[in-house]
């Protein structure tokens, strides 16, 4: 069995189960709800307080065909449980703190304008760490 950082084994899977940012969980699922998703997102904020989780959260409520009328995800569909393992196509998310130069913008840019997301699906780009891009590369 490999090791798994607590942080992702115990990452909340449903809006509901975010604690202390209800603010920021109830209007992205409202935002899903009236299908009144803005094309980009800044989650900001110190450590710990679920910028991550929420992106990830957004993208599976998205991407979800079978999402309750809340705008919480299923968790049981493959697109569900491709976002949470990581395994999802749709859903690309990028460490700029390991990634950050030039070419890795690049690759991504290429990318989005090359590959079509699955049908149905939406396509989401989460770049975790942006602010550790060098200047060239958030250009």
């Amino acid at each position: 069995m490999h090791y798994q950082a607590l942080y992702r084994k115990y990452r909340p899977q449903r809006f509901d189960e975010v604690i202390g940012q209800d603010h920021v969980t109830e209007t992205l699922a409202r935002e899903v709800v009236e299908d009144k998703v803005a094309h980009a997102y800044l989650f900001t904020g110190p450590r710990g307080t679920g910028k991550t989780t929420s992106a990830r959260l957004l993208a599976k409520s998205l991407n979800c065909p079978n999402r309750a009328a809340d705008g919480e995800p299923c968790n049981e569909c493959s697109s569900c449980e491709g976002i949470t393992t990581g395994s999802s196509i749709d859903v690309i998310e990028l460490d700029a703190a390991s990634h950050n130069k030039v070419e890795d913008i690049r690759e991504i840019r290429v990318n989005v304008s090359t590959v079509a997301a699955a049908d149905g699906a939406r396509r989401v780009y989460i770049l975790d760490e942006a602010h550790m891009l060098s200047r060239a590369a958030s250009n």
